[in-house]
This record gives C-alpha cells, structure tokens and sequence, in this order.
C-alpha cells in the first residue's frame, strides 16, 4: 500500500511534533510516523520542571500529549505504529519511507526518531527482560511495589527513573560504575533526600540471576575488583543511549555512536532529508533543543520545498 504527503517526519517526539506545527502552518501536506505511540523518551519522564512555561512542573506524559493536540489541530496526519524499515531515494529526488507493505512517497523527510536505551550486555539481562529486566521504571514500576530493585547508571535519567520506582518499591539501589553521579546536581540532591534510595558506589553489574525471574545481580568492584551480590526484585537499566539509523543507509553521515552528524542548519549530507532532535549529534539532548531543532529542521524542509517546486 502506498501514498504521496509532500513531507513525512520520522517520529513522534518532541521535535517531530514540533515540526509537524510548523509544517502543517506553513501549508506543507505533512505526516508524521511513530514506531510505538506519539511521545517518545519524553512521555515516559514523571517530572519535567525545566520547560518554560510551567512553573509547577508537568510530566512528560501530559506535555507529549499537548504537543500532539496542538500539531493535530493543524491537521498533521499521525501514523502511530509505523516502524521504518528503510528510507531510500528514488531518481527522480523523491523519498520512500518503508514499513512492511506500507510505503509513503514524499518530496521531503525530517528524521526525528530519538534514540533507544543502550544494554549492559551481561548474562541475564536479554532472558530475563519482562521478568524483571525493564529500561522504563515508568512503564513498570507498579509491578515492584513494595520490592528491592536496581537502577544501573548515573546520570540524569537514571536518577529520575530511580526516583520514580521509590515512590512505589521498598528499596532501591542505585548501583554506579564511579564514586560520584553525572546527573544534575538539583537531581541528585532530590535522590540523595530520598530515604529509600540507595547508592553503591564503584559497582558495576556483571550477571543478572535468577530461575524464571530476576532474584540478584553479581557486582564487581571497580576498585578492589572484588564480588558481591545484591538481592533484588527487579533491574531497570538506564546507561545510556543510541541511535538507531541503519535504515538510512548510506543517506547521512555518522559518528562513532551512530548519530547523525548535521550542519546548523540541519540538513543532512542528502538534499531534502533533515535531521532534528537527540538522533543528530549534538551537546545537549533535551526538550527544550528537541523543540527548537523541530522548527529549525521543519524550516529548511520547508524552503527546499519551495525551491524545488
């Protein structure tokens, strides 16, 4: 099955969301297709106190959910559940953004498919996913209330996600390969009022056990290089990110770490393809510079349109 739209952004968050305003403002017949439900890594975040205009603070859930009434109401057509597989150009310039049997032909794109959260890659972590493995603690907190679990990492997300799971769970362990956090010091100083929260420091997870669900990790010190283990419930693994951009192929330029590397315009190395929000590489992956790469990118989309016609 295929269809034409004039533009198509490539996911659902912040950044495309943003786009997809500016686009449909601009009279520019655009879609926006989303792989899992519109939001994306920010939907998932319980407080957002850093986006202007909300004194209080609001919650990604509900700010995701704004974002998405407002660039509906401009008329953006949303796919939700469309999982590119590949992106390729035809030789006429035209795009096609593939998924499956469904195919959309488009003058223009503007990738903003976020990133996934990296794996430990240890024993135990893959067969256990779903049975006490999770990268969500807001998707999945309540099914350890009132039990011991592990946040592996240190910086900002892990911090929040280990702050999400205290609400509900009895302890929580915050296990760190170094002996100081990365996350933001207003961060870190709500974790380290949390009575629940706890931190190993210099620990770093080598196998997760258990028979048919998570019952421990095997610590190594990364100091002494000794071995412990801590009983949990639950590990929500939060270390990192990575972008997922293979089914661009040849298309754009990486990095070491697969994001996209762009100009300040945001135009890839592929006339008529934009980049915007945490898949490019860029300093600071937030909302606040998910939304101004959204306008920016959906700006140049829109004038190479322009040109092209």
């Amino acid at each position: 099955m295929s269809e034409f739209h004039e533009a198509v952004i490539i996911g659902g968050g912040p950044a495309g969301l943003t786009a997809g305003v500016y686009l449909r403002r601009a009279g520019i017949d655009a879609a926006l297709v989303e792989r899992g439900v519109l939001g994306g890594t920010a939907a998932r975040t319980e407080q957002i106190d850093n986006y202007p205009g909300f004194p209080e603070g609001i919650s990604g859930a509900d700010l995701t959910r704004l974002m998405a009434e407002q660039a509906k109401r401009f008329g953006l057509v949303v796919k939700e559940f469309f999982d590119v597989s590949l992106v390729s150009r035809k030789d006429d310039g035209r795009f096609l953004v593939t998924s499956g049997e469904s195919e959309i032909e488009t003058r223009g794109v503007i990738l903003a498919a976020g990133t996934e959260w990296k794996q430990l890659g240890i024993p135990g972590e893959k067969e256990f996913v779903g049975r006490g493995v999770s990268y969500c603690a807001t998707c999945d907190a309540m099914f350890f209330q009132d039990q011991d679990v592990a946040v592996i990492g240190g910086g900002d997300s892990a911090i929040q996600e280990a702050m999400t799971l205290a609400n509900l769970c009895r302890r929580v362990s915050v296990v760190h390969r170094r002996d100081r956090l990365r996350a933001q010091v207003v961060i870190q100083e709500r974790a380290f009022r949390q009575g629940n929260i706890e931190f190993l420091w210099n620990k770093a997870p080598l196998e997760i056990i258990g028979k048919g669900q998570v019952e421990s990790v095997l610590l190594r010190d990364t100091q002494s290089d000794g071995r412990s283990t801590l009983k949990v419930d639950g590990v929500f693994v939060f270390v990192g990110l990575e972008a997922k951009t293979a089914f661009l192929g040849d298309l754009v330029d990486r990095d070491r770490a697969g994001f996209i590397e762009v100009g300040e315009d945001l135009a890839s190395k592929t006339k008529g393809l934009f980049v915007a929000g945490d898949v490019r590489t860029k300093r600071l992956r937030q909302i606040t510079t998910a939304v101004g790469d959204g306008a920016l990118a959906a700006v140049g989309l829109e004038q190479y349109l322009l040109e092209a016609r």
